[in-house]
């Protein structure tokens, strides 16, 4: 455990290589970003709108159940793991794709794509805020996004460069292939299991566990639940976009070439932007960037129906894709925040499982009201619905995210001190009470002279403060250390519940 440290820049190698391989990941979804609707017109003579969603609904079904189920496994069978079964998955479908011989078919391979994507980007996400600890997780989760969706935006663009020079199929889908079998390589001869880190981490750390993760995630926790409201919202309008804006375009007689760049607009600056908002949420309010982020995303959307201007509509995917570069890192940074290590797999599982739902309840939204309603409809419902979200961000979101003990158990101390994790105990009273009876562990600091020898103490070290029953001078010592930017908090019960 001792060889075991926390951060990014103590991981860096190991991390590196993980924003790699979930550009890899990201690129397997960017190979159909810009061409599936026009793929399932040309190639299957399908024109329904409702019809051709069908296929982000089976990729978004798909991913959520894999998001939730990475999350529950991820402590007993290794993030590594699952993170190459999850490429294992992936390196049929676009051979699935080139030699489909119905819709069906694609549908099957865009269900494999999604189980894929749930294990490998879920993954990828847990085992980097594993490595980081506390410190520059929203940076640590915009670099992750970055990666991926900037890899979609890319991988858009080039596909319907192919597609526009080429054909819809084959070509488009060899970058599939490439992607898929270069992924489970990196993975499999370089990439570790991150578990150690949990347990590191998990020795002092101090935030309420949930009683139910699920629920809590879901509904219960003000908190958590926003986020996760929002990450479902999030996705249902991009789902919406995926499948609806490529029709738009076509039907204002847009090139292949165009509309791929229109389409990759998006998700590359949602990629880019995550740079230096995953950072920002480190330092700035996180309910502050995820209201003015869903807003953002919402007015954009709502002029897309009257507007016909290249540059415009350009400028709008922009606005689209920084309003979700200010939430999508800030997602995962704050339901890491909220929740204890050995609980944050399953809980950022959770999170990404309604998230992901979102793909599918946005594409049979707007696909069912394109087809009974018109286009212009459809994205108006799903514009609305995303400013509904930025106000429920803004309302029931409370400021404080984390939810932390008031004090350690003995139990709990005697476990991180088992893990040699760097951890001092301090007995805050006078030299005779501590000579009479102290934790053998424990140095003397009495509380009246703790402040002048704060100077003297290591700011790596987490301190637990102890009294003789607990909650008095300890709660006032651990309060002065917390003052004076150390990590501290008191002993339940004190010297006298150690000792006995």
């Amino acid at each position: 455990m001792d060889n075991i440290k926390l951060g990014l820049r103590e991981n860096w190698k190991q991390f590196t290589l993980l924003v790699i391989v979930n550009g890899f990941v990201g690129g397997m979804v960017g190979m159909e970003r810009s061409i599936f609707p026009q793929f399932a017109e040309v190639e299957f003579g399908i024109a329904s709108k409702s019809a051709i969603l069908t296929f982000i609904t089976a990729f978004g079904i798909s991913k959520a159940i894999a998001n939730y189920y990475t999350g529950k496994l991820a402590n007993k069978f290794g993030r590594r793991n699952l993170l190459l079964f999850g490429w294992l998955l992936a390196i049929p479908v676009p051979f699935m794709l080139i030699y489909a011989p119905s819709w069906t078919f694609v549908i099957i391979a865009n269900i494999l794509l999604g189980l894929s994507q749930g294990l490998t980007w879920s993954s990828t996400v847990v085992m980097k805020i594993d490595l980081v600890g506390e410190k520059d997780r929203g940076f640590a989760m915009g670099l992750n996004e970055f990666a991926g969706y900037f890899a979609v935006g890319i991988m858009a663009f080039i596909t319907g460069y192919v597609a526009n020079s080429y054909g819809i199929t084959p070509y488009p889908f060899y970058i599939g292939i490439f992607l898929s079998i270069v992924g489970f390589l990196l993975t499999l001869l370089w990439v570790k299991d991150t578990r150690g880190h949990v347990n590191k981490e998990s020795g002092t750390d101090i935030t309420v566990h949930l009683k139910n993760i699920f629920l809590e995630t879901t509904f219960k926790n003000k908190t958590l639940s926003s986020v996760t409201q929002a990450g479902l919202i999030n996705n249902l309008n991009d789902g919406m976009i995926w499948g609806l804006l490529p029709m738009v375009l076509f039907s204002l007689n847009y090139d292949n070439e165009n509309i791929g760049i229109i389409t990759a607009i998006y998700p590359t600056v949602w990629g880019i932007g995550q740079l230096f908002t995953g950072k920002m949420s480190d330092h700035y309010s996180k309910k502050g960037m995820l209201f003015w982020g869903m807003l953002m995303q919402g007015i954009a959307i709502l002029f897309i129906p009257y507007s016909s201007s290249f540059t415009v509509l350009a400028g709008l995917s922009a606005i689209l894709g920084l309003g979700t570069a200010l939430v999508y890192p800030t997602f995962l940074s704050t339901i890491a925040q909220a929740t204890s290590p050995q609980q944050r797999a399953e809980s950022v599982g959770t999170f990404r499982l309604w998230r992901d739902l979102g793909y599918a309840f946005g594409a049979i939204i707007s696909g069912v009201m394109a087809d009974l309603f018109g286009i212009e409809y459809a994205i108006l419902t799903i514009a609305g619905l995303t400013i509904m979200s930025s106000l429920i961000i803004k309302f029931r979101m409370p400021a404080n995210i984390k939810q932390t003990k008031d004090c350690l158990e003995p139990e709990e101390l005697k476990e991180a001190l088992n893990k040699n994790e760097a951890i001092q105990i301090i007995d805050v009273r006078n030299k005779d009470e501590y000579e009479t009876a102290h934790i053998p562990e424990a140095i003397n600091i009495p509380l009246g002279e703790l402040s002048e020898k704060i100077s003297t103490l290591d700011k790596n070290t987490y301190y637990v403060t102890v009294c003789g029953k607990g909650g008095g001078r300890s709660a006032e010592g651990a309060k002065t250390l917390k003052e004076a930017g150390l990590s501290a908090i008191w002993l339940c019960g004190g010297t006298n519940k150690w000792l006995a």
